[in-house]
């Protein structure tokens, strides 16, 4: 079975653990966790990093950090993970969703702006598969509206939105280290920022909410997210090869691109203002394909080729409209995506060979 993704740990991960192992560092304090935030945020473009036990723990935190009165609106896409509408709802604000551009799978800048309220404190533009959202309408809204931006750029290490990478564009960025991305820590994720008072606060929401001037003596309820001092050395290495982790993201792009060019399907784009790293390689089936891409994925596995489904949108979640959210919310683009869109192996393990495979794969399912 060719799979759709593994890590690549072929730089100085197994060094930097040695060595935490050996000098005993391998909780949350030692040497990598402050030296990759700090690599991290300076890569980012950011002059903070705080690194979390997870993607998820890090959305949750950056939302808790802005202290935002309850009630409060949080415009997002629907089609995304749920990680990012549970950190709002677990911050005591309300998400509101906007539908995907069809051509890049982003947040459409342009659905914003009716979204929003006298309630409205934030926008979490998702950089969905490696493409950066169009980001200059949502910088001029949140400067005409006064509101916050945090990013979720988990699947979008490195990618470019006019010259400046993805996490370093807003308030807030946060990112997974999950073992299926471009930078891993096996489990982990990070929040950067310009602020360092936010900062600060996420270090202390990490961490318990110890206080500083005596140590079990709590005044906040925080929760424990770190990071080990493990996780970090694997990420220091990671970070050490980003730049060679992304050329072959773009080269598997490439590939496929020119193997599956003239098939019944949409498949990803670059916008002219972006530089993808093609985190996955998603494809859209045209609706001349007699069939959904739940069908596609078993007919491709029957050929030895695993592939992922596309977010089911936000609206279309039992969990979320049991909570009386969206119900009677219609988003097309969200909704044809989670029905005829996957994605297809493009890990950085993958070699040409399984790549071609994959390709053939998906041309004779096709034909």
């Amino acid at each position: 079975m060719i799979v759709v993704s593994e890590p690549l740990l072929n730089g100085r991960e197994l060094d930097y653990v040695r060595e935490a192992v050996e000098t005993g560092w391998i909780s949350s304090e030692g040497r990598f966790i402050a030296e990759f935030e700090r690599r991290w945020a300076e890569y980012c473009g950011a002059a903070h990093g705080v690194a979390m036990s997870s993607g998820t723990a890090a959305l949750q935190l950056a939302m808790r950090a802005l202290d935002l009165e309850p009630g409060s609106e949080v415009i997002l896409p629907s089609c995304t993970i749920i990680s990012c509408a549970v950190a709002i709802i677990e911050a005591g604000c309300v998400p509101v969703l906007v539908d995907s551009d069809p051509e890049s799978w982003c947040l459409d800048p342009d659905q914003v702006a009716a979204k929003i309220t006298p309630r409205t404190r934030a926008i979490m533009p998702v950089h969905l598969f490696g493409h950066p959202c169009d980001m200059t309408p949502l910088w001029e809204l949140a400067e005409r509206h006064g509101l916050h931006i945090v990013e979720d750029a988990a699947e979008a290490h490195g990618a470019e939105y006019r010259g400046r990478r993805c996490g370093g564009l807003g308030t807030l960025g946060c990112f997974s280290f999950y073992a299926n991305k471009i930078v891993t820590t096996g489990e982990g994720g990070m929040v950067v920022t310009n602020d360092p008072a936010l900062a600060d606060r996420l270090r202390s929401l990490r961490n318990l909410c110890f206080r500083r001037d005596r140590r079990f003596l709590h005044s906040e309820l925080g929760t424990n997210a770190r990071l080990t001092n493990l996780q970090a050395a694997i990420g220091l290495a990671q970070v050490e090869r980003i730049g060679d982790h992304i050329a072959r993201k773009r080269h598997i792009a490439a590939q496929y691109g020119a193997r599956l060019a003239g098939l019944p399907l949409a498949l990803p784009v670059e916008r002219p203002w972006a530089r993808s790293v093609y985190w996955m390689y998603g494809i859209v089936l045209d609706d001349a394909v007699p069939f959904d891409a739940a069908e596609c994925a078993l007919r491709l596995r029957a050929l030895g080729v695993d592939s992922r489904p596309f977010f089911l949108g936000m609206h279309e979640q039992p969990a979320l409209l049991e909570r009386g959210l969206f119900r009677g919310e219609r988003y097309p683009v969200a909704e044809r995506l989670a029905r005829r869109a996957l994605y297809l192996p493009s890990g950085l393990t993958l070699s040409d060979t399984d790549l071609e495979l994959a390709a053939d794969a998906v041309r004779e399912v096709l034909a």
